[in-house]
């Protein structure tokens, strides 16, 4: 979008002026300022026209986060993280309300068995491909244009590979997988079909990730939001087609999820061809350097590694689980839908203070990396002891909304109960988890937050086979409140160390600073301008 006044240099003959040169607009309270300073070293254009702001389908399509105050800042990012959690979640639950009610308890079940499989397996991806966005925010918080695009290249070359040896290897290993997890003879068909096709269509899903962290990582967050919003309404709409009307049964419900993905990734394509030049890799972009490469896998393969340890814990404890029977195995799957949904706070937090910290680490600005983090754990705290009471108070009734009328629905609700009221009183520690482990990940430190994943892979697992005998399903139940605890205390002891350490390192610029004078915001606004 192009200003439209007629003294702008980008429209009529450039006039003389100093750099910084303020022009005042025909329209009241309306500035452009034009920059007339040589073009620094990534080529961005040496005149910015900031007339009015980049919008796309009405959203902004950048955020600076680098400036204003950081509490405020992280808030309104972190909003329209949580409705798209909100939204996954939700879509999630209606696929499990249709299968419970139209297939039945025992399909329920069926579905839930995958789920730490899947996790396993998906959940390094989506780890992995969360890393490969912290080089692009770190690039755009430097206003380093070139660096965002290659860093954009090299992710999504790393995102394909991955994704095309994951469908290969899972889909004829999808029944082996379910029988070394001693899943019900009962549940394995179903199983074993829903977990092929979600293996074959984990592209999509991968692909959806990562746009969606890229365009995160230039601080839009409601983008993902309006996409993620459409592809839940698709997916209700094709689970209520594929399940309640056709006879797909099981395969019909993953193959909604597939579908609905695979329509918000095109049309993610779509916008950022027409209207996000920025995350736009220009052929010479393509041909990766060794050194982005090496800085992409040492983020991008911690985090996924991060998300497979703790999806091992997960494996074990469905492994417990499993041996319980089919009963224990729903009140889990179904409790475990409501604790997802409660759990997508402080995952949203994560992922807005990972963009917060990778940007503002970009700029320099080592004080709003202090004061933000701090800010957002005592929130993160604040919102986790709210909705730890609301699931004991109104926990259970969620679940039954799954069970319906079936046979072993009460059992399955004392079950559930259970779960919900353990992990409500703990949630505060998880928050405080998801806010220094992606703090740490925005300043690239992987060490530390794959150490607290080891920690919480041991704790869990331990818990799960040592409590599950004598305590039977209670014992299943406290193995991730345990596990989270004690995966809090390395990420606590590191991040207060390293919060009293932040300094500016020598390769990077002074406190406020910027390559060329030049604000992320404006090296988003130009590039579009030039594009």
């Amino acid at each position: 979008m192009r200003c439209k006044q007629a003294r702008c240099p980008d429209h009529g003959p450039p006039l003389a002026r100093p750099p910084g040169t303020v022009i005042e607009s025909i329209r009241p309270r309306r500035r452009s300022v034009h920059r007339t300073t040589p073009p620094p070293p990534f080529a961005l254009t040496a005149r910015v026209c900031r007339a009015r702001p980049r919008t796309t389908f009405g959203l902004h399509v950048t955020t600076d986060l680098t400036t204003g105050k950081p509490l405020r800042l992280i808030l309104t990012f972190t909003l329209p993280l949580l409705a798209g959690l909100v939204l996954q979640q939700l879509y999630h639950l209606a696929d499990a309300v249709v299968v419970g009610r139209t297939l039945g308890i025992q399909a329920l079940a069926a579905v839930g068995a995958t789920g730490s499989i899947a996790f396993l397996l998906l959940g390094f991806t989506m780890g992995m491909t969360n890393g490969f966005a912290i080089p692009v925010a770190r690039a755009f918080g430097a206003g380093d244009a070139d660096a965002v695009r290659r860093s954009v290249a090299v992710g999504a070359v790393l995102s394909a590979i991955v994704a095309a040896g994951l469908t290969l290897v899972g889909i004829p290993l999808s029944r082996q997988l379910l029988i070394w997890m001693a899943t019900p003879a009962e549940l394995l068909d179903g199983a074993t079909i829903f977990m092929a096709v979600t293996f074959a269509g984990c592209s999509a899903g991968i692909a959806f990730n990562y746009l969606s962290g890229i365009i995160r990582a230039l601080g839009d967050s409601r983008t993902p939001l309006m996409f993620l919003a459409v592809s839940s309404v698709l997916n209700v709409g094709l689970v209520l087609l594929l399940v309640g009307g056709t006879s797909m049964g099981i395969a019909g419900a993953a193959l909604a999820t597939v579908l609905a993905q695979l329509a918000t990734v095109v049309a993610c394509l779509a916008l950022i061809a027409r209207r996000m030049p920025l995350l736009r890799p220009r052929r010479a972009d393509w041909r990766l350097r060794r050194a982005d490469v090496v800085e992409s896998l040492r983020l991008g393969l911690p985090m996924g590694f991060q998300m497979s340890i703790i999806a091992i814990g997960t494996l074990v404890l469905q492994y417990a689980i499993n041996r319980l029977g089919p009963d224990a195995v729903a009140a889990f799957a179904a409790a475990s839908r409501v604790d997802a949904l409660a759990m997508t706070p402080y995952q949203a937090f994560g992922m807005a203070i990972a963009t917060y910290v990778a940007q503002n680490r970009g700029a320099g600005q080592w004080s709003r990396i202090r004061q933000g983090v701090t800010q957002t754990a005592w929130l993160s705290v604040g919102v986790a002891l709210a909705v730890g009471l609301a699931c004991i108070l109104w926990g259970t009734s969620m679940v039954r909304v799954f069970a319906g009328h079936d046979a072993h629905a009460e059992a399955i609700l004392a079950d559930a109960h259970t779960l919900l009221l353990v992990n409500g009183l703990l949630y505060f520690t998880l928050g405080l988890l998801f806010v220094f482990r992606s703090a740490l990940q925005g300043l690239g430190h992987a060490g530390i937050p794959t150490f607290s994943g080891v920690v919480e892979l041991v704790l869990r697992s331990a818990a799960a086979l040592v409590l599950v005998t004598p305590l039977g399903f209670l014992g299943a139940v406290l193995a991730a409140p345990l596990a989270w605890v004690g995966a809090l205390v390395p990420l606590w002891i590191s991040w207060e160390a390293r919060r009293r350490a932040l300094t500016p390192l020598p390769d990077e610029p002074p406190l406020g600073a910027f390559p060329g004078g030049v604000t992320p915001a404006e090296l988003a606004e130009s590039d579009q301008t030039r594009s």
